[in-house]
């Protein structure tokens, strides 16, 4: 008797395990995404300054892909901002990178070489003009700007597209009418006062350069209104990607004192090449959109990702390993 029941004990056991390897293989395969292993090899993706939002947000999607595919290698390359990074994409020297959707068609609209492959990947967050000088600065408006040092962000950035145009836009010549700097977010914020009568930024909010200096020296924002960027759209071309918004309240609140600030604001693309492989971008786009929490603890801005709005990367096509992850959670 007691030999039949170890039978069936050891029958039982067996089937026990088989259902468990089952279960365990089910498991993993519901933990992979793609049903498959993660893609492997190396790609260079392109960021931004050191202070900026862009560089912040690299390192941390690159942790999360090393987490998602291990094998990965992503090596991060600083930049000037939007405009180089673009170029670097278009040219094959990036494989990944985010820039302001106002910066992709200007490339677009000059033809440049590579222009035709670029894809977009995720829309990601918005950037925010933020036009920035001593609280006790005589600078009511972008018009006040005549005769002042300005910075106007590096060369092959989004920031010195952004603030030619508006300078430009009340009769401003960047390079007669004030005296142009190049410093961007790293530098601006440390020589306001000094060096600096004002200084323009692009970027999500809360950008880290300005958010430490705002603990500790007094600084206030400049408003942009609604008729200086319907100035901008009547001069065609790529700034029909600006729209007017209100920077929130709770962006630097020892600055804005609960107030908003009227400003403009551009959509921010994560984009890629049409050689790049489809099966690696359809997994970057899972990680992007899966770790929008994670990250978005760190990169406020990044709350923002958004399923419903992701595939919406105007002026570019989607990428076919993009579309096919939209596709996957489609309902």
């Amino acid at each position: 008797m007691s030999t039949l029941f170890s039978r069936i004990g050891g029958r039982r056991a067996v089937k026990g395990a088989v259902a468990g390897a089952v279960a365990l293989g089910l498991l993993l395969w519901w933990l992979l995404p793609l049903g498959e292993e993660p893609p492997s090899g190396t790609i260079t993706f392109s960021t931004g300054t050191r202070a900026g939002v862009y560089q912040k947000y690299g390192e941390l999607l690159r942790a999360e892909l090393r987490k998602d595919m291990p094998g990965l290698k992503v090596r991060l390359t600083t930049s000037a901002g939007s405009q180089e990074n673009v170029e670097r994409v278009a040219s094959g020297e990036a494989d990944f990178t985010i820039a302001a959707a106002d910066a992709v068609e200007t490339y677009k609209i000059a033809g440049k070489p590579g222009a035709e492959g670029l894809r977009g990947v995720t829309r990601l967050y918005d950037d925010y003009v933020q036009l920035v000088v001593p609280s006790g600065s005589d600078i009511q408006s972008v018009s006040d700007l005549r005769g002042k040092r300005v910075a106007i962000g590096l060369p092959n950035s989004g920031v010195r597209l952004i603030a030619t145009r508006l300078l430009k836009a009340v009769g401003i010549d960047p390079e007669k009418d004030i005296t142009p700097r190049a410093d961007g977010i790293d530098t601006g914020p440390g020589r306001l006062g000094g060096e600096l009568d004002a200084f323009f930024w692009s970027g999500g909010v809360p950008t880290d350069g300005l958010r430490q200096i705002a603990e500790k020296s007094a600084f206030r924002f400049v408003p942009i209104g609604d008729d200086l960027v319907t100035k901008l759209h009547a001069s065609g071309g790529a700034t029909r990607y600006y729209r007017t918004t209100n920077m929130p309240e709770s962006a630097y609140p020892t600055v804005q004192n609960g107030a908003v600030v009227p400003t403009m604001a551009v959509s921010n693309l994560l984009m890629t090449r049409a050689d790049m492989d489809p099966r690696l971008t359809e997994w970057l786009t899972r990680t992007v959109l899966d770790s929008r929490d994670g990250i978005g603890a760190h990169v406020h801005s990044a709350q923002l990702v958004d399923l419903r709005t992701a595939i919406y990367t105007d002026p570019l096509e989607l990428h076919e390993g993009a579309r096919r992850y939209y596709r996957s959670v489609k309902p």
